[in-house]
């Protein structure tokens, strides 16, 4: 078969495949419900949104189901225009962002399934049937594309991204949600419509795709992976590798009270309590001597690491975050925690440590500094007094917080 005659070949093929397509795609007008609806937000891309509408239509041709194409536009170019000559239903988001742009399409979905993924031709969507298999068979709630687990086309990810930003992000997932994904930041998925119900969505930029998995974890929505080839973009690069990268860190921690105060409060809490443990018990070590120094220390240590355990108290009732705090102390405290009792405990420790630094006062008075018990005693309760203060006015913080709450 000659050259042409292999081009006009694939020709028909493509034209056939959409003419089969056109007849199941769906817009707001007919009175067919579609049973999926792919989503696309847009900006600028009309280097590359024929491409994409032309593949999903490949996979239209493969279901065979009804379909609506939305795409969520936001463009100045010729891409809503072009979307429109293609069959696909155009909207526009009133607020900007990324994840907004999701968000607003969503809303207007009218399918039982739902597939989302950008329109740069990075990602292939004649590959939607493989993706809608596990979600259609109720073996996954979510089915996502993994970019890592198949084929980067050379040209198409950044090295920074390939083997840094993303593997870092997806383990962050992994650990702080138990993803369990090899690629959370794909943006090549399919689930259910009842699946989305689930989620509370409230971003707006890039950190959204990071949103849509930790709120899956946080529902206990069962997600599935298939290996996809990622190809070269067409059009400008739009994401910002330092910027957005940050954005999605960011939203993790904070939506990830234990890691972000808990944890590290009780390193910093142990690591004080160790160091004022050895000082008062004047102990040397490997020929380090513990003394007032290394008490002081301690001190500061102990300090800080409960002022960063109540922040976790404190942020796990504010915040409303999606990996809210497990902790014993942190459960236990912001479930059946009362003002009476915290500050209760706070005014005993302080009035203690207050009692014990009165009578060395006493002393200094009047027999002088050379009877004084040691310092690091005297060191310990002022440590004692300040947590008893902290406990006392983050008390009343806390039940503030609660009431408004």
């Amino acid at each position: 078969m000659t050259i042409q005659a292999n081009q006009a070949n694939q020709a028909n093929k493509q034209g056939t495949a959409a003419k089969t397509a056109d007849e199941f795609l769906v817009t707001p007008e007919s009175e067919v419900t579609p049973v999926l609806s792919v989503v696309m937000p847009t900006l600028n891309e009309e280097k590359g949104i024929v491409e994409c509408i032309d593949r999903i239509k490949t996979a239209v041709s493969e279901l065979r189901v009804p379909t609506e194409i939305i795409v969520s536009d936001s463009s100045t170019d010729a891409t809503p225009e072009l979307a429109r000559e293609r069959g696909a239903t155009v909207v526009t988001p009133d607020e900007p962002g990324y994840g907004y742009a999701y968000r607003y399409a969503f809303d207007k979905a009218r399918g039982e399934y739902i597939a989302m993924g950008d329109a740069d031709t990075t990602y292939d969507f004649e590959m939607i049937p493989q993706l809608l298999e596990p979600v259609k068979n109720g073996d996954a709630d979510i089915c996502m594309g993994s970019r890592l687990e198949g084929e980067i086309r050379d040209g198409s990810m950044p090295p920074l991204h390939k083997y840094v930003g993303n593997p870092l992000l997806t383990r962050f997932l992994n650990t702080f949600y138990g993803a369990g994904v090899s690629d959370a930041h794909s943006g090549f998925r399919v689930f259910t419509k009842d699946a989305l119900e689930t989620l509370e969505l409230e971003t707006t930029g890039m950190e959204f795709a990071s949103e849509m998995i930790m709120e899956a974890g946080a529902n206990d929505l069962t997600i599935e992976e298939v290996p996809i080839i990622y190809h070269e973009r067409e059009g400008e690069e739009t994401l910002d590798s330092f910027s957005d990268g940050w954005r999605h860190v960011r939203f993790m921690l904070v939506n990830a009270p234990d890691y972000l105060f808990s944890y590290p409060a009780l390193l910093l809490v142990s690591a004080g309590a160790l160091l004022m443990s050895l000082s008062i018990a004047q102990l040397s070590i490997s020929g380090v001597n513990f003394g007032i120094q290394t008490m002081v220390g301690g001190s500061l240590l102990a300090i800080v690491g409960y002022q960063v355990w109540t922040l976790a108290l404190f942020s796990s009732i504010a915040a409303n975050p999606i990996n809210k705090p497990e902790g014993l102390l942190v459960g236990m405290i912001r479930e059946q925690f009362q003002l009476e009792h915290g500050a209760s405990i706070g005014i005993l420790a302080a009035a203690a440590g207050i009692l014990y630094l009165g009578s060395v006062f006493g002393q200094w008075l009047l027999v002088g500094e050379a009877a004084l018990p040691s310092a690091t005693a005297t060191l310990l309760a002022s440590t004692v007094v300040v947590l008893g203060l902290q406990t006392v006015f983050g008390s009343f913080f806390m039940s503030m917080l609660a009431d408004s709450s």
